[in-house]
């Protein structure tokens, strides 16, 4: 069994934060070999809901003991995944940051994520690997991924989401879905197991330390079987 752990949304956000990494310390205790790949909004930003509302985005290069956390992560356990600008569209909506954009518009967003990754001292720490947030994407944007140099897309099977992409990932070089979303979508056994959980703590997806009690006791019924593998393996 192939199985990898995506967790979205790290960012300096202060209750979506690199706390959960923490968890991802407890479970390596126990797996030395899993494999985490973190997504993370480049300069997070929400803006509707007041409790958790940010005045300006949260560009990740103002924030350098995040970012010095994110470089000294081991690579044996880590890598670090690309999951939006703003990650939502501000005064709109706290997500679908990429459902609506045109090539060109699009191609501005990964230019500007990547100018922001590279004044934070980490262009060599983010793998081309890009999740659109809330798993919606355009055509246009699909298209200005891979042009932008985005190797694998991180998406969703989920008819909601496929019906923005409009069959154009298709023609992307590697598309990696998941098939677990605890609670939502239970764990399962399956040749390849690719589980999202959240660091947004008020997400009920969020890698809590009750979702990462599940996660150890299920990970230990299978063990015998299991192979850690990152994205690009997947």
């Amino acid at each position: 069994m192939k199985v990898n752990i995506s967790i979205d949304d790290v960012s300096p956000h202060p209750a979506s934060s690199i706390k959960v990494i923490d968890r991802c310390f407890e479970l390596i205790n126990f797996f030395p070999e899993i494999k985490f790949s973190l997504f993370v909004p480049i300069a997070y930003w929400r803006t509707i809901k007041p409790s958790f509302a940010t005045q300006r985005p949260l560009y990740i290069n103002e924030y350098p003991e995040f970012c010095e956390i994110l470089r000294n992560l081991s690579p044996r356990n880590f890598e670090i995944c690309y999951h939006g600008l703003y990650h939502g569209m501000p005064n709109k909506s706290d997500n679908d940051e990429f459902q609506h954009l045109t090539l060109e518009e699009a191609s501005k967003k990964f230019e500007e994520m990547f100018d922001v990754v590279e004044a934070a001292g980490l262009i060599n720490t983010f793998k081309p690997i890009f999740r659109p947030p809330a798993w919606r994407m355009s055509p246009g944007s699909i298209e200005a991924a891979k042009q932008a140099g985005i190797k694998i897309l991180a998406l969703s099977p989920k008819e909601y989401a496929k019906k923005t992409y409009k069959g154009v990932e298709n023609f992307f070089p590697k598309v990696v879905y998941y098939n677990c979303n605890p609670p939502f979508d239970p764990l399962i056994q399956s040749s390849v197991v690719e589980t999202v959980y959240h660091a947004c703590e008020w997400d009920k997806n969020y890698l809590s330390i009750e979702l990462t009690i599940e996660l150890k006791r299920w990970l230990k019924t299978i063990n015998d079987q299991l192979d850690f593998v990152f994205l690009e393996n997947m």
